[in-house]
């Protein structure tokens, strides 16, 4: 089964975007992960401190673990999953330029459904059903409860 992705991924998101987003939190410790714009596959774990944008390439390896991109001669870390990463460098002095502090979430569309209207108490709600529909006008038999069409609802 595929990992979650964590709410601080945000995926095709510009370097630009990023810096102005991060930017906008505006502390330090205030981090989100990227897609990579050069690198296909690969992501960008990006960190603010003092109105600066440190960017580290995060790559997954062929059986899955996280591990960020190390200078020369320093050991890689590996991680199953990347909220495994973001936990290990929320501590202090694991080499970052400042250890993450602030997630900066992906602000997703809110799929908003139809409420249905309010109950009636039910001695109301019988008496509205007893009440006759006048006989020229035009029937909704789309939303009638015992109408054998669906109920459309829009898109």
């Amino acid at each position: 089964m595929a990992e979650a992705l964590p709410a601080c991924y945000h995926g095709a998101l510009t370097r630009a975007e990023c810096e102005e987003l991060l930017g906008k939190k505006n502390k330090d410790g205030a981090y989100l992960i990227r897609d990579s714009e050069t690198i296909q596959g690969a992501m960008c774990l990006c960190v603010y401190k003092k109105k600066v944008v440190y960017t580290y390439r995060l790559l997954q390896t062929h059986n899955g673990q996280y591990t960020l991109l190390t200078a020369g001669g320093l050991e890689e870390t590996f991680f199953k999953t990347l909220d495994d990463l973001i936990h290990h460098y929320k501590r202090k002095n694991q080499g970052l330029a400042m250890h993450l502090r602030h997630s900066v979430k992906k602000k997703t569309a809110l799929l908003i459904q139809p409420s249905k209207p309010p109950e009636m108490p039910r001695e109301k709600s019988s008496k509205l059903m007893e009440v006759p529909l006048p006989a020229d006008e035009d029937h909704d038999y789309e939303n009638l409860p015992e109408s054998e069409y669906v109920e459309v609802l829009p898109d």
